[in-house]
């Protein structure tokens, strides 16, 4: 009887310790499942409060690193320029940036060129990178373009060494100029000679600087404050008197069609400068006894009726390499052509900027030896107020400007032939 007491008291205490042994592990289970591990904190990180919300409003691409390099967060413009790819940062600069800062904490900044993804011609992406720590775990990355600013800076330098340049050539000719006619003082045949030589530099610097004058202008106006409705006839009547001389001294005959009963809103000075400026260059690129033309015509847009005018020489003609670029500022197809014929080649760059601001374009086909036409679209009278308000500002930063057309404008309709 006691033996069998014996027994039950030792499998009531062993019962006991067995419960109590299950529960302490138990326990210890549950609180080593709630314990964070290394391997948690790199698969599940934690962005700072208000982090998320900043990143989703900043301009640059943003990039957030943890302590094993792989991409926490990262913003759609990071994506886009390629800095992020399968879930890694791919540019290895701003990586080994990102692990120095880790380590000593100190904010880094630098500027790159990166490869253009997809464009397979060697141009690259200027970029500011800036990597800095975000809490103790944490590493953000911050990534500007820089490709646009320093495209635009480009322009400006270029701008201004070519201005430099095209001012210095006739000023440079007056002084040595005026040199030769003090030299030749004894000898009016050569004084006359010389002093005809000056009158021609002191035009092409008066038409230079309006030039410069006139391009300033229409860059900085608004063409709206002083816009009114606008005949086309009108336009294109000045466009002819104003290269009527040109065009009779080398035999090119001027003809216009389709003009009547077409408004455009703008403003005339800077419309009639526009047209102007399309009409002389046809008439200075065209061989003696041809024909250059002038035809309006109403045509269709999504956004409304458009008055397209287009201007057609039977001239030299522009080859592909070139097309591209004649809406650049003083650009020359044939620049020993343009000095000859006083070009300053800033015609085209006045053309598209009034164009633009008017809320319209300019757009070139050309085939070299068959001529060109370039062709002016601006809002019907009535549209033009809403378009341009629409249309990108047409500063120093939009440089190439205009565009190229694969086929030719339609034949002119019935022209009436100006003397």
């Amino acid at each position: 009887m006691d033996v069998n007491a014996a027994v039950a008291a030792a499998a009531a205490i062993a019962g006991v310790l067995t419960g109590v042994i299950a529960m302490l592990a138990f326990r210890w289970s549950e609180r080593d499942q709630k314990r964070p591990t290394r391997t948690s904190l790199h698969t599940d990180p934690v962005l700072p409060p208000g982090v998320d919300t900043v990143l989703s409003v900043l301009r640059s691409s943003a990039v957030v690193l943890d302590e094993a390099d792989a991409v926490v967060k990262a913003s759609s413009a990071a994506y886009a320029l390629g800095l992020v790819r399968g879930g890694k940062l791919a540019v290895e600069p701003m990586l080994q940036m990102a692990r120095d800062t880790r380590r000593d904490g100190e904010i880094r900044q630098v500027e790159l060129d990166l490869p253009r993804r997809g464009t397979g011609r060697g141009e690259a992406l200027a970029v500011s990178a800036r990597v800095a720590p975000l809490g103790s775990r944490l590493v953000l990355l911050l990534v500007e373009d820089l490709t646009e600013a320093r495209r635009i800076e480009a322009v400006r330098r270029d701008f201004v060494a070519n201005v430099s340049h095209e001012l210095k050539t006739p000023v440079g000719a007056l002084s040595l100029l005026s040199e030769a006619v003090m030299d030749a003082s004894d000898d009016p045949e050569a004084v006359q000679r010389f002093a005809g030589r000056m009158q021609i530099e002191a035009t092409r610097l008066t038409n230079l600087v309006q030039e410069l004058i006139d391009l300033s202008r229409v860059q900085n106006d608004d063409p709206l404050e002083d816009a009114e409705p606008v005949r086309v006839d009108e336009l294109v009547a000045e466009a002819v008197d104003r290269c009527r001389h040109q065009a009779g001294t080398k035999q090119i005959t001027m003809a216009a069609g389709g003009t009547a009963d077409l408004h455009v809103w703008g403003n005339r000075g800077q419309l009639a400068a526009a047209l102007g400026n399309l009409v002389e260059n046809a008439v200075n690129y065209s061989p003696a006894r041809t024909r250059v033309g002038i035809a309006a015509r109403r045509v269709s847009a999504p956004g409304g009726d458009m008055i397209e005018l287009a201007v057609t020489d039977q001239g030299i003609g522009i080859s592909d390499k070139d097309k591209d670029r004649i809406f650049e500022r003083f650009y020359r197809v044939d620049p020993a052509r343009s000095r000859a014929t006083g070009g300053t080649g800033l015609g085209l760059a006045i053309v598209k900027h009034v164009a633009a601001s008017h809320g319209g374009e300019v757009t070139v086909w050309s085939a070299e030896g068959q001529g060109s036409t370039f062709t002016l679209r601006l809002p019907e009278a009535g549209l033009a107020r809403d378009r341009a308000g629409q249309h990108p500002d047409p500063g120093l930063d939009d440089e190439a400007g205009g565009s190229t057309e694969s086929s030719p404008y339609e034949p002119l309709p019935a022209p009436e032939v100006l003397p």
